[in-house]
């Protein structure tokens, strides 16, 4: 695949829907365990392309890992983020590969349809649809949740459901799931780096977004830190199941269209 087309203009409409989505990437990942930060990815690619939208937010992503590093440092559970890091490198090599064989249509497909997949599995564990898993799963599983983790983080940032499928299991607290998904994305995030760079996905007006959003990027992890006692589960995941549905079929249909 070429590296990020089109032009990136910094209007009124660009602004009005970066600046939201880059916040409420803080405060996922600041407070929610970082599973649905990818909607920020999501809702950049209704007004860019997929390359665009994934470029601009791995920088600001990785900006925000560091942020929320140290609030949880050393809270998190080594043994199961070893495990989904040992899967999670991998995972991005795959993701590479499919970059280099792929079009922005594609992306769309995927990334519109990671998003509905993520929303449907959420609405049927909550339905009971879905068994839970009994007892802790094995560290085998933990590498195989990394790998998809890692592909899909690689793809369309959407790495936090299957790590989340995988630590549940292992009944921490919430703060040792928050600081472990925070260490494990930090991780993964760093990996993406050069190869984004590599295949040429970063560009001057990129690199100009990520600048002009960084602070709004800070503002979302300190909300996210505070939120992280303050605010209902219920309430936070019912607004991004919304705004993913919605862009998931935007873009899904933008992609066949």
């Amino acid at each position: 695949m070429n590296g990020a087309a089109g032009v990136l203009e910094f209007n009124l409409l660009f602004f009005a829907v970066a600046i939201p989505a880059t916040v409420f990437a803080g405060i996922s990942k600041g407070g929610f365990g970082s599973g649905v930060a990818f909607a920020s990815s999501s809702i950049l690619a209704l007004i860019l392309t997929p390359t665009q939208a994934l470029a601009l937010m791995l920088p600001l992503l990785m900006l925000i890992d560091v942020a929320t590093l140290r609030p949880y440092w050393r809270r998190w559970s080594w043994p199961d983020a070893r495990v989904l890091i040992l899967g999670g490198v991998p995972g991005v090599v795959l993701g590479i590969w499919l970059f280099q064989v792929t079009n922005d249509d594609v992306l769309r497909l995927l990334i519109g349809g990671i998003s509905l997949a993520f929303v449907a599995w959420q609405v049927m564990q909550r339905q009971g649809w879905l068994p839970e898993a009994q007892g802790r799963l094995p560290a085998s599983s933990g590498v195989l949740a990394g790998l998809v983790a890692g592909f899909t983080s690689f793809v369309s940032h959407a790495g936090g459901p299957p790590a989340a499928v995988y630590l549940l299991s292992q009944r921490l607290t919430k703060t040792q799931f928050q600081a472990t998904t925070v260490l494990l994305f930090w991780v993964i995030n760093i990996a993406k780096f050069i190869p984004y760079a590599w295949l040429g996905l970063f560009t001057l007006q990129t690199t100009l977004a990520n600048l002009m959003l960084a602070p709004f990027a800070l503002l979302g992890a300190w909300l996210g830190v505070k939120a992280h006692h303050l605010i209902s589960d219920r309430l936070f995941f019912g607004v991004t199941y919304l705004l993913l549905t919605v862009t998931g079929c935007k873009l899904i249909w933008d992609a066949m269209t």
